[in-house]
Parts: structure tokens; sequence; C-alpha cells
């Protein structure tokens, strides 16, 4: 696949480090010294705007599968998405930074898309990513991802083991899970296995879980939630575009929210714009005003300034305190996990969200590929089984490779398989399985279905 960048930044960095491997990668920026970060990679590079019709054609747009801009202006990135569209075929991503230009895109790709007019495939907001991403594991007590399946009605969800977990070194045959919840992975410092019977859940692993929403919030209940009482305040320590965007998801829930944030005009502006939640113009490192606000009572803290040392430092502050939970935003990919290694309990990032957007719906999009997880180490895969497919009892199938089929989607039903269950013509299966595995799993799929 022939992909064009414009924008040499950390993102465009991160996106060209990802890729070039496996496609043919060409970068422009107009700075030639941020170029050459890429001298020692197998990728072309061009010095010049991608709104300049003649810099397009030099980068080959006409032969161009995908066109990424992710430059830091908007504007500059839309020109030259619309640019691209009119010289090639190319899928065009665009990245934005304001609210405005996201809202105003899609107002004009809707009404394009009707005319037959030319538009931008994709608006990638990173921050409203995250916001959504930060939000559903705020709103999963104890929880460090969340993935929805089947409108909701299935979920995915990951656990650290902690000191005082009641599943520490017991082995998965020996813990008593409700029908509907599956284990169907363990991360183990670097490394991620689909486990069995035998396997312990050791301190500090992430327990990855699937099934139904009720079952999920049974085993939650049963052997993650410290507390019986519901998540009731939440404090953010940021009130940049991130803060503000969860806060005013958080108005929506029954959740009580604190904003610390220390520019004073800044808190004007979130003062009128956000009714339910107490705005607070200080630093987040402020030790006086977290223990008169009493933060260290939180059930959570979320960190989201633009520094990541200023987020990691609050983060310790208010984890000492007694902060249950504390999620931390991270700007760059590479400092998540030293993050969590030193007491941060979740760690997020917009560059990673972002990512994972282009990976999985653009770049490296399979048919059946739902989610990624744990940084790409694991796949969700969904089958569906035609209709000519005769009766199978699940466990007489022989995977290739370390798998779970987790949920079984019939109709309007949702089935946690057992050994003893049948899979059956129309079925959508939902699958885990290493990403190393995925290809050997689908392979097998469509012979078994062809």
């Amino acid at each position: 696949m022939k992909i064009i960048i414009y924008g040499a930044n950390e993102t465009g960095s991160i996106i060209a480090t990802e890729f070039f491997e496996d496609h043919d990668i060409i970068v422009i920026d107009s700075d030639p010294s941020r170029l050459e970060k890429f001298n020692n990679l197998d990728l072309a590079t061009i010095v010049g705007e991608a709104s300049n019709i003649n810099v397009l054609k030099e980068a080959g747009i006409k032969d161009a599968d995908v066109f990424i801009a992710c430059t830091c202006l908007d504007e500059a990135n839309i020109v030259a998405c619309l640019m691209a569209k009119q010289l090639s075929n190319a899928q065009t991503a665009c990245f934005v930074s304001k609210k405005e230009c996201r809202n105003s895109l899609s107002i004009v790709k809707e009404s394009m898309q009707k005319d037959g007019a030319l538009h931008i495939d994709y608006v990638i907001w990173p921050e409203k990513l995250l916001v959504g991403e930060i939000f559903r594991i705020v709103t999963v007590p104890d929880a460090v991802n969340v993935e929805d399946f089947a409108s909701g009605r299935a979920k995915l969800l990951e656990y650290r083991i902690k000191e005082n977990s009641m599943l520490l070194d017991k082995c998965l045959k020996d813990t008593p899970f409700n029908d509907e919840t599956l284990v169907v992975g363990i991360k183990r410092e670097d490394e991620l296995f689909v486990p069995k019977g035998d396997d312990k859940f050791l301190l500090n692993d992430k327990a990855i879980f699937m099934g139904t929403a009720e079952g999920l919030d049974i085993t939650a209940s049963q052997f993650f939630v410290e507390e019986k009482n519901p998540l009731k305040n939440v404090a953010i320590i940021g009130g940049g575009t991130v803060g503000f965007e969860l806060a005013k998801s958080l108005e929506k829930t029954p959740i009580k929210t604190k904003l610390i944030e220390k520019d004073y005009k800044r808190c004007e502006f979130l003062s009128e714009q956000l009714k339910k939640t107490l705005i607070l113009n200080s630093d987040g490192t402020n030790l006086e005003l977290l223990n008169e606000e009493r933060i260290g009572e939180c059930d959570v803290t979320i960190s989201v300034t633009d520094s990541d040392e200023k987020n990691l430092l609050c983060s310790l502050l208010v984890k000492q305190l007694g902060v249950k939970r504390v999620i931390t935003r991270v700007g760059q990919m590479a400092t998540a996990s030293l993050f969590e290694h030193v007491g941060v309990d979740v760690a997020v990032s917009a560059k990673k969200a972002a990512l994972n957007e282009i990976k999985n719906r653009i770049v490296d999009y399979k048919e059946g590929l739902l989610a990624t997880v744990e940084m790409g180490l694991a796949e969700i895969l969904e089958i569906n089984i035609p209709s000519s497919f005769e009766d199978k009892v699940l466990m007489d199938l022989t995977l290739p490779k370390r798998a779970v089929i987790a949920i079984i989607q019939r109709g309007s039903r949702v089935i946690i398989p057992k050994g003893q269950t049948l899979i059956r013509g129309n079925d959508s299966l939902i699958i885990f399985t290493k990403t190393e595995d995925a290809e050997s799993i689908r392979g097998y799929f469509n012979k078994l279905c062809g």
C-alpha cells in the first residue's frame, strides 16, 4: 500500500514508524530539518507543502492508496486532503485539533456525499478519541480497558491483579466465574497469552475478560470492586480540550466532578460551559489545595494536562493522598508502561488512540476485525458463519492456534459458548486471539465454511 503522510511532527513520525516496514511511505514537510529523523528508515521524504499540486504530483499522489494530513494546522490539513482527493482516489484522513473544524467537516462531508462531490473520508480528532476511552474506563469500576460488542450486550473488560485481589495466585480452573464470563487473555509484563486452566493470576497481571454485560457486572462486583458503593466523585486535573470534553460527558451521569485548571481565563470559559462541574482555579500540584478539596477521597482522579512531567507528578501526589484510581494522559506512547510501573493505574494516549483508528479503519483494515487489545498484541475477530453451514459442536473444532470463541451472536441472542455449544449457520462468532495468530484463525474458518 502506498501511503503519503503530510506532517513530520511527532504524530507523523509515529504513523510512519508504525507502517514503513510493510508499506510504501512518503513523508512531506516544509521544514527539511524535521525530515532528517527519517534518514535511517526505508521511506521517501519530500520538502514542500502538500497544498501545492506540484508537490503532490512529485509524491505520486495519483497512485496513492492513503493520504494522511497530520500537521499542527487544521486548515492546512483540510486543504491538503481536498487537493489529494481532487488528484486521486486515495482514502484521505484529516487530523484536526479544533471541535469546530471537526463539526464543520462532518456537515460538509454529509452534503458532499449526497451531491457526489469530493469529500474527506476520515476526520480524526485524537483528543475526542481519548475522551471516549477515558470515559469508558471511568464508568466501569476498576477496569483498565473496556470494549463493547453486540450493541453493548457483550463486553471486553480488562483488570489488573492487585495485592489484595481474590484472584492472586489462583489457577484459572479453580476460580468460580459465572457462566456468562470467560477469561480470554492475560498480559504479563510485555507478553500476552491465551490462558489454560492451569495458568495462575500473578501480581500486576492484566486479566482480560469477555462475556455478557450482565455477567461481567457480576464478575466485577465479586472480584474487582473493592467498595460496594457506586462511583460517586471524580477529579480532573487540566481544563484543556480533553478535560473539558470529559467533564461535559461526566455531567450526563450522576458522578460529581471537580476540575482543576491553573489558567483563570480558561476557568471562566469552563464555568460558563459546565453547569454541574465545580471549577477550581489552581495548579494540580498545589498540595494545599488538594488537601482542602479532599481530592484524596475521590474515587478517581484523571490528570490530562499537556505535560507528561506534570501529569506524572500530579498523579503521584494524589495517589499518596489516597485516591483509589489514577488515570493519566501521556503524550509519548513509549512512556505509558513506565507510568504504570511507578504507580499510575491507567496510562492513556491521544496519539495511540489516533494510531489505532488509522490502523484499524484505514491502513490495516481487515474484514471482521472488531478491535485490537494491549497496543496491538491481540485482536478481536468477527467470523460470520454462512447459512449453509452444518451444525458443529464447538469442542470438535481443531483451531490451529490458541484462541477463544468468546461470544456467539444468534439473531438477537448473545450466547457465551461452552464445549457442547453448537455452532450453526448464520451465527456470528466473536473470537479473541493473539495478533500473530489471527490470520491462521481466519484461514481455518474460511476453509471450514468454504
